[in-house]
């Protein structure tokens, strides 16, 4: 199975593609989409639409994990993150790929064990998970690819193989 894993933002928009087969993960490809500052909100949303249907196209997910969004000091953040996170959920779900949602909490039980892990620790983890050299950069990247992850344990539950849906699933 591939997984696209998306790490959304405005400014920065992480993404990490893996195979998961047997248990076995392997990195097929990570990065970052970027949207020039100082631009208008809908053209950086255009930008956002546009490169994630590309990297649909490019990677032919079988499933894209987004994380949802936690924010609790700055809403204006917080709400121009949401709308890039709208255009990237509408651009996977108009490919056709099935579309999943994990909260931070998630992600860091499936990655490092415990959710409440900090940031360096989920990072160092995806590096031994993957097999990497060095950890993967910038950090959104490596935020996209611990959610890959997570979808790729949570899609091997005994729950989705005795036919029920995955508690986190938006589908």
């Amino acid at each position: 199975m591939r997984i696209m894993g998306i790490d959304p933002g405005i400014a920065t928009i992480g993404f990490g593609v893996i195979e998961s087969e047997k248990g076995r993960l392997t990195l097929v490809n990570c990065g970052v989409i970027t949207t020039p500052a100082h631009t208008s909100l809908s053209s950086r949303l255009d930008r956002i639409y546009t490169d994630m249907e590309e990297l649909c196209r490019t990677f032919r997910p079988d499933a894209i994990a987004y994380e949802e969004l936690f924010f609790n000091t700055n809403v204006t953040t917080g709400i121009s993150v949401a709308h890039g996170r709208g255009v990237l959920l509408l651009a996977g779900y108009r490919t056709g790929v099935p579309v999943f949602e994990y909260t931070p909490l998630q992600v860091k039980q499936a990655v490092v064990g415990y959710g409440r892990a900090e940031k360096n620790q989920v990072i160092d983890m995806v590096r031994r998970i993957m097999n990497m050299k060095s950890a993967p950069k910038p950090d959104d990247a490596a935020d996209a690819l611990a959610i890959a992850i997570c979808h790729a344990r949570s899609a091997t539950s005994l729950l989705t193989k005795n036919g029920g849906e995955p508690s986190c699933s938006t589908t």
